[in-house]
């Protein structure tokens, strides 16, 4: 197996965009090897399987969504209020917007958990780390709401985030941002 890391990254986010656009049956290596521009041939240097792929590409999408320290700024030392939380969300979903084929990625991976065990070992504990990190810093931060608040946050913003990524025309822009802020009023206590 290769160890080059800029190289096997640049592979990762290559079968983004392959898994992405041509889903989990066009995630082949010769796939990204092209997306990559990369000699044919090099994928199967730097992945043990297509298991191992898949696996990587679920690991990569959270190292490329990881908030920014002025987003963890805004959480630890902005105010305690909902307002906040509402800009918070915003920002979340904006995020996750601007990487739209990381999330169509992630979709296509979470199908395909449900054949593949091992895949589907390694999304749930990223997954359950993702909420369990959340939780934890919103309750250090001091924001209003409890565990609960964050997990139905996460489970309505994440279908509005499907719809807004898959059936665009459902949701205007505005409609979603009034439902982002509909939903934190609704599920965090003031």
């Amino acid at each position: 197996m290769r160890t080059n890391p800029e190289r096997r990254q640049a592979l990762v986010d290559a079968a983004i965009e392959v898994l992405a656009g041509e889903g989990a049956r066009g995630l082949t290596f010769r796939a990204v090897d092209k997306a990559a521009g990369v000699p044919a041939g090099t994928a199967s240097n730097y992945f043990a399987n297509r298991d191992d792929l898949f696996t990587q590409v679920g690991a990569r999408f959270y190292e490329r969504l990881q908030p920014s320290e002025a987003t963890m700024s805004q959480l630890t030392d902005g105010p305690k209020t909902r307002e906040n939380i509402v800009a918070l969300m915003r920002e979340v979903v904006g995020r996750i917007e601007a990487f739209r084929t990381g999330y169509l990625a992630l979709l296509e991976l979470r199908l395909e958990a449900t054949r593949r065990p091992e895949l589907r070992k390694v999304l749930t504990e990223r997954v359950r780390a993702d909420i369990d990190f959340n939780v934890r810093n919103h309750l250090d931060s001091g924001m209003p709401g409890d565990k609960e608040s964050v997990e139905l946050l996460y489970l309505a913003l994440n279908w509005l985030i499907v719809d807004r990524l898959t059936l665009p025309e459902v949701f205007t822009e505005e409609q979603s941002q009034a439902l982002i802020e509909a939903a934190v009023n609704r599920v965090v206590p003031e």
